[in-house]
């Protein structure tokens, strides 16, 4: 931001007052004139340039004295800048991508939609966070590691889709391991990873227990989410002959591992049964996991004054060429 001030407005002041001084004084002294019985021959002729610019010397006199209390006040022109001493919290989002993200129990579309619009909200409300972001479904993957440039990130979230079918699967403990692998060399204080997923550990090398006291012993705080709706959901399948068409699955989360994961790492766990609820848990999560920025603000000062000294001067000395010169007056 900026501003703009004057260093000593009283020495500002302070000239004007002695130019005041001045201008009082001289006006005060008298003149020597000479007295015309008529004037009205003389109007009749035609004033040369120097009368007519008779009062240029004045004007110019005046806008110098003026620059120049200007000067003596010594602008200054200021840029508040402000940085920031306190770190940010690094998090990561696993995100599962399993076929049964696609059950469209979370109005208006299916479960990996309406997640990945929530975490991009979630995205759009962090400053001062590395955020990176992990798929996992049969495998785990990196889909951005850690960054500040959020645009990117969220680019990467809108391309993410289920996973196909031949990759289908959920690894809940290969993805807990990727996301802890993304952050074991961060250097926050505060390390989070967000895991979201819809059902139980049924691929990977790794079990999601491993994992989480994987997590635990690098100080990493996992928060686990399960999303599906009690009961029965719609699930869509696709025929090549018959077109779309719906059956019914039930809803198959893993809370107590997810309970368990949570416990380990000091996290919390959150059940989200529809869209409403996801974006609850996503705001709750938000609020819990913020550091107090402390933001050192200062503002670095320009001195204008040279600005204002030079023309001031320059208009001086051109009227006091023109009064010695063209414009010069006889007594």
């Amino acid at each position: 931001m900026n501003g703009f001030r004057f260093a000593n407005p009283w020495g500002g002041l302070a000239m004007l007052l002695l130019l005041a001084v001045v201008a009082w004084r001289a006006a005060g002294r008298r003149r020597a004139t000479l007295v015309f019985p008529g004037t009205d021959p003389l109007r009749a002729i035609r004033q040369p340039p120097a009368v007519r610019a008779r009062h240029l010397p004045t004007a110019l006199r005046f806008a110098g004295l003026l620059l120049l209390v200007v000067a003596f006040a010594r602008p200054q022109t200021g840029r508040h800048e402000e940085e920031v001493l306190t770190e940010g919290i690094d998090i990561v989002l696993a995100l599962d991508d399993s076929g049964s993200m696609r059950t469209e129990d979370f109005k208006p579309n299916n479960r990996l939609e309406v997640a990945k619009d929530v975490v991009g909200q979630f995205v759009r409300g962090r400053r001062n966070d590395l955020l990176g972001l992990v798929v996992f479904a049969a495998n785990a993957y990196t889909r951005c590691p850690l960054t500040l440039d959020y645009g990117v990130l969220l680019d990467l979230l809108k391309q993410v889709d289920v996973a196909p079918r031949e990759e289908d699967g959920t690894a809940i403990g290969m993805g807990l391991a990727t996301a802890v692998g993304r952050l074991k060399d961060a250097k926050a204080k505060s390390k989070v990873i967000v895991l979201l997923t819809d059902g139980r550990n049924n691929r990977g090398q790794i079990d999601p227990l491993s994992g989480a006291r994987l997590a635990q012993a690098l100080g990493i705080k996992v928060h686990t989410i399960g999303v599906g709706t009690e009961g029965e959901a719609p699930y869509p399948i696709d025929d090549p002959i018959l077109g779309r068409r719906y059956i019914s699955v039930q809803a198959d989360i893993d809370e107590k591992t997810l309970q368990e994961i949570a416990a380990t790492t000091g996290g919390q766990y959150f059940r989200a049964t529809d869209s409403r609820s996801l974006r609850m848990i996503f705001a709750a999560i938000d609020k819990m996991e913020r550091t107090e920025i402390k933001v050192k603000g200062y503002t670095r000062h320009l001195e204008q004054f040279a600005a204002f000294l030079y023309p001031g001067a320059f208009l001086i000395f051109v009227e006091l060429v023109l009064g010695v010169t063209w414009l010069r007056r006889i007594p």
